[in-house]
């Protein structure tokens, strides 16, 4: 993702300097950046280190390292945030993290496998989840060491394929969503266990004709996260979304803030790190 979304200031330009300001007001004190109540979140500093590493600016990483720092080797953390933890140490140069710390989190994220092979959001959950098992692939990646058990981590995601072609997010949901549809096929393209056919015909019919992508059918209004892991899901698929250029840089327009930020749908009134850098994504896989 990282790698595609360094694109975006081909089509930013000038702009990309007020990304750059955007996203560097929003470090807090303790290095942090803020989610939208303005409290340091491991989550929401994914977001900013990776935001202004797309922009192929450094970071202030001497100011972000003591706020890594804190959480140790990740005790009391949840999956999502001990993943976002991982993230951020994968973010600051090399060698940053110890040797010693990252077999911790490594083994703190194997604590959360649950019972089908893949992973949910608390540790001896009978099944995974799409978003759980999403994480813990990135998190292994970016530590440098493989899935303890790749195999059960992909028959536990295709499990959640349905009958439409789309993905639901866990077991017993019967409406797919287009962020887990695209994290599903991300993941199993990567873990080289492909779905079955259908799923980047159903990413596509969430396609709206004035540009971006819903959340799923029946959701009258497109958004940026949506679109933007939809858009990867389909390159990564070699699935040619040409025709949708035009109208989704212009949905994209629409998001568009005079504070160098984006807005996540048209509903939205706070602007933050996360759909900035989904933004991004999605304006790197624009420009190719």
């Amino acid at each position: 993702m990282l790698q595609v979304a360094r694109l975006a200031p081909n089509l930013l330009r000038e702009a990309t300097e007020r990304v750059d300001d955007f996203l560097r007001n929003q470090i807090n004190p303790d290095g942090g950046f803020r989610d939208r109540a303005g409290h340091s979140d491991l989550y929401y500093t994914v977001f900013g280190l990776e935001g202004l590493i797309a922009l192929r600016q450094e970071p202030p990483y001497w100011r972000v390292r003591p706020y890594l720092e804190q959480f140790g080797d990740g005790d009391g953390l949840d999956l999502v945030h001990l993943a976002c933890l991982v993230r951020c140490w994968a973010a600051l140069p090399s060698g940053s993290l110890s040797p010693a710390i990252a077999r911790r989190l490594a083994e703190r994220l194997d604590a959360f496998r649950a019972g089908d092979g893949g992973y949910g959001p608390n540790p001896g959950s009978p099944a995974g989840t799409v978003y759980h098992g999403f994480l813990v692939l990135g998190a292994c990646q970016d530590l440098g060491v493989p899935v303890p058990d790749a195999k059960g981590l992909a028959t536990s995601v295709r499990a959640l394929q349905l009958d439409s072609g789309g993905f639901s997010g866990r077991p017993g949901l019967s409406a797919p969503s287009t962020p887990n549809t695209a994290a599903a096929l991300t993941l199993l393209r990567q873990l080289g266990s492909p779905a079955l056919p259908g799923g980047s015909d159903w990413l596509l019919g969430q396609a709206c004709p004035d540009g971006g992508f819903r959340a799923g059918e029946g959701t009258p209004v497109p958004d940026l996260l949506s679109t933007a892991t939809a858009l990867h899901a389909l390159a990564g698929m070699q699935v040619s979304f040409e025709h949708l250029k035009e109208p989704t840089l212009d949905f994209l327009d629409t998001l568009w803030t005079s504070r160098g930020a984006f807005y996540g749908n048209w509903t939205d009134d706070v602007a933050d790190c996360e759909y900035t850098w989904y933004a991004l994504l999605a304006l790197g896989h624009l420009s190719l």
